[in-house]
């Protein structure tokens, strides 16, 4: 029985079409009801490491209050984000949505806090990387299916997690930049020895899209969270931003009598519009002016075309310069980082050095590991733990666990 028609909206030429997928490493039989995109969506929100999101932090540890945003409800976020860029390009909205959902699910407990400790003690047997660990879940660490772990999703999906910030290899097949100094992740090497994901070009339109959506639900959500745990002001903001000193203005002048946690809400969402409506206008001109008749075209053009444009992206930097200052390095914040990345050091060591300190279905068959095996067991197993299990396990095997608050 085949899809029926009504399942595939109208697309641009350059958008990834399911019907045209390059397959999945285990083939399956399609769905009746669902295309190919739609059914690597469902499998995400249904997967263990999705829910997980749920307690694992975003900019601040979970116990800090219940409003602050996680990494999951950053992620719905981005995927609402996404699927909008998406339907306004002529894009595949579900592949769009799919990698938004899927971008963080190699994350680990305390956000990139807990991934550099991670990345620290993992730097003699290959580093930590989200995006790799994001991959090591869908194609290995899942264990939901009687016929093959991961999620066994397409190709195009695959190829987008890896590649939603550019290509990994430079034409000459050397290391890109972001990965000259150590090398391209052991995980992605290995699986794109199983199938190649073209790792020397850029991705699709879905998957830039995402990484922009991404960059712009960070944006507003850490100005919100900042902003509503008095990290800084609106004020503070303004005189370091004029963009939002812009915003500011406007608001203020409509509604001077706002009380401020309207007019920290009347801020955020009108980031959010101007850089939604900034990527749309750059990207329709920048697709434009190439004229792609194929998803193809789009990934062998040789630069990003779903971007912001010079002035937005002079803004993004001065945002970020300005959140990095103001909340990732605030004086209330570093001590807690600290101690969240002493809590992943110690559990690391924990496992390593004990690996039957992990349940039995992480430290089955370790004695017959090679050290760096046994180290990514440990990694893997630590990747995965919200942060609320990250400090009750270390509460279990240390005499003091610090209280991230």
């Amino acid at each position: 029985m085949a899809v029926a028609s009504y399942f595939y909206p109208p697309l641009a030429p350059y958008a990834c079409d399911s019907r045209t997928s390059r397959g999945r490493l285990v083939a399956e039989p399609a769905s009746p009801t669902r295309t190919e995109f739609h059914r690597d969506r469902d499998r995400i929100v249904h997967a263990t490491a999705f829910r997980r999101l749920k307690h694992k932090t975003q900019v601040f540890v979970s116990p800090e209050g219940d409003h602050y945003r996680t990494r999951l409800t950053h992620t719905i976020e981005v995927a609402q984000i996404g699927r909008s860029l998406a339907r306004a390009l002529g894009l595949d909205e579900d592949l769009a949505e799919t990698l938004a959902l899927a971008h963080d699910l190699g994350h680990t407990p305390f956000g990139h806090t807990g991934e550099d400790a991670l990345d620290e003690v993992m730097r003699p047997y290959g580093g930590f990387d989200h995006n790799a660990q994001s991959l090591r879940i869908v194609t290995r660490l899942e264990r939901r299916y009687a016929g093959f772990d991961g999620l066994n999703l397409s190709w195009e999906t695959l190829e987008g997690l890896v590649k939603h910030n550019g290509p990994l290899l430079a034409p000459d097949g050397t290391p890109t930049e972001r990965y000259r100094a150590r090398g391209i992740p052991v995980a992605i090497l290995e699986y794109d020895a199983l199938q190649p994901l073209d790792l020397a070009t850029h991705a699709s339109a879905e998957a830039q899209v995402a990484a922009i959506a991404d960059d712009i639900a960070y944006d507003a959500a850490d100005i919100d969270d900042g902003l509503r745990a008095g990290l800084f002001t609106l004020d503070d903001l303004g005189g370091a931003v004029p963009l939002a000193r812009q915003f500011l203005d406007e608001i203020r002048a409509r509604h001077p009598t706002l009380e401020k946690a309207r007019e920290i809400n009347e801020l955020t969402r009108r980031v959010i519009t101007r850089l939604v409506e900034d990527v749309i206008t750059e990207a329709t001109r920048a697709i434009g002016e190439l004229a792609p008749a194929s998803a193809d075209d789009i990934r062998r053009c040789g630069r990003t075309l779903v971007q912001f444009s010079a002035p937005i992206r002079a803004y993004d930097e001065g945002i970020k310069a300005f959140l990095f200052a103001n909340v990732y390095r605030h004086p209330r914040v570093v001590p807690i980082r600290r101690d969240a990345a002493g809590v992943v050091r110690d559990l690391f060591a924990a496992y390593f050095e004990h690996p039957s300190a992990m349940p039995p279905q992480w430290s089955a068959g370790v004695a017959l590991l090679d050290e760096a095996r046994r180290a990514r067991r440990a990694a893997d197993y630590i990747a995965g733990m919200t942060d609320r299990y990250a400090l009750d396990e270390h509460r279990r095997l240390f005499a003091q666990t610090p209280d991230l608050r």
